[in-house]
């Protein structure tokens, strides 16, 4: 049976190009890159190399990157560290729909005591900028997410971060935080016009190995370590450098972002032939979030409500016929509970129950999207012709 994988948002597989620099990278590093001799010397410079690579991609300074064990562990070091740094009034402001790595540590600061708001978002998904500025004040981490790995929404991180600079001087010490990880190779992604002071992204959404994590650190940036130990990561992050790992998720993140604006325009046309036909298959098939045609969306990804199904249950239908799909982050894989993201959209439990996310990546080709049509249109039955 010929499987047809869309749940890119969740991983997607390794590119070749990064498997053969991680293999030829296992082979030549015998060292630790914090050894001073031959050895680790080898393994220092192909981590320079992977650093500069990555800050390139990036377009910003080598110093400015700092590798982690993957999106969760960027997530928490930037939230964590950032309101350590920020001192005992530290409060931290972020919206409803975040990934699972940055709302499971705000709950953990609340139950220190840790003031957190989190605002809402509307039926698309849309963060409402103005009452997320109102809420961030003097000793805030401000975070929000570049893009939802559900339903796709954008945020319109210059606009935010731009009223929010504008209101607040250095000496208020607020720091803006964000997880671009489904942004990155989809999107393109300017830090710089952004001017957010940490962002964290993750390989192994854009085709390399599971287990590398990026966190971009605005020089100058304050930040608290969270892994204690030795010096690694500019002290930021105790622990030996995954070197093989980390130079074949170099030459993912570079070859995503250059390859961004072409993986946008197929993607978003194969997402708009797969929701016609669902359309026309599928009565009462209903969009998750914003049109297909708006530009405040990611373009490899359609989530949308089934009629009278249960997304994790069509989910395990859908795989036994070869199709692999989602029902919402990965981080949620096998959980009965609605979708948090959806039900903050103001959908009812069931609505929320009924999603089914489908995430096109860099092979994902027309055939793909007449089969996983055909899968569903079968397995929900509702087939016009049947």
């Amino acid at each position: 049976m010929k499987r047809v994988y869309l749940d890119h948002n969740a991983t997607s597989p390794l590119r070749p190009e990064a498997r053969s620099a991680w293999i030829d990278a296992l082979d030549r590093v015998q060292g630790n890159p914090s050894s001073v001799h031959a050895s680790g010397r080898e393994a220092r410079r192909l981590l320079d190399d992977a650093r500069e690579r990555v800050a390139g991609a990036l377009g910003v300074l080598e110093d400015e990157v700092l590798f982690t064990s993957g999106g969760t562990e960027a997530d928490n070091l930037a939230i964590l560290g950032g309101l350590a740094s920020l001192g005992p009034k530290a409060r931290l402001v972020t919206t409803s729909v975040e990934h699972a790595a940055v709302l499971t540590p705000a709950r953990e600061l609340e139950r220190q005591g840790v003031a957190v708001e989190r605002i809402a978002v509307d039926p698309m998904g849309r963060l409402d900028l103005d009452a997320f500025q109102a809420a961030v004040g003097a000793h805030s981490l401000a975070a929000a997410m570049a893009a939802n790995s559900e339903v796709g929404t954008l945020t319109d991180l210059e606009a935010l971060v731009g009223a929010l600079r504008a209101k607040f001087r250095p000496s208020d010490r607020v720091l803006v935080f964000t997880d671009a990880v489904q942004a990155l190779g989809r999107v393109p992604v300017d830090l710089r016009a952004w001017n957010v002071d940490l962002a964290a992204f993750s390989a192994h959404k854009v085709g390399g190995p599971t287990g590398v994590g990026v966190l971009f650190r605005k020089q100058g940036t304050a930040l608290e370590p969270r892994l204690m130990g030795g010096g690694q990561e500019g002290g930021l992050r105790a622990g030996t450098e995954n070197v093989p790992g980390i130079v074949a998720a170099s030459i993912a993140i570079e070859l995503a972002v250059r390859e961004q604006a072409e993986f946008a325009l197929r993607t978003a046309e194969l997402v708009g032939k797969l929701f016609l036909l669902l359309r026309e298959e599928v009565p009462g098939v209903v969009l998750n979030g914003l049109p297909l045609d708006s530009t405040d969306r990611l373009p490899n990804t359609l989530n949308v409500r089934l009629p009278n199904q249960e997304g994790q249950v069509l989910v395990t239908k859908l795989d036994l016929l070869g199709l692999q799909a989602s029902a919402g982050s990965a981080c949620a894989s096998g959980s009965l509970e609605p979708s948090p993201v959806l039900k903050a959209m103001g959908q009812s439990d069931q609505e929320a129950r009924s999603g089914l996310r489908l995430s096109l990546g860099r092979e994902s080709c027309e055939q793909d999207i007449h089969t996983a049509v055909d899968i569903l249109s079968k397995t929900v039955g509702h087939r016009r012709n049947s």
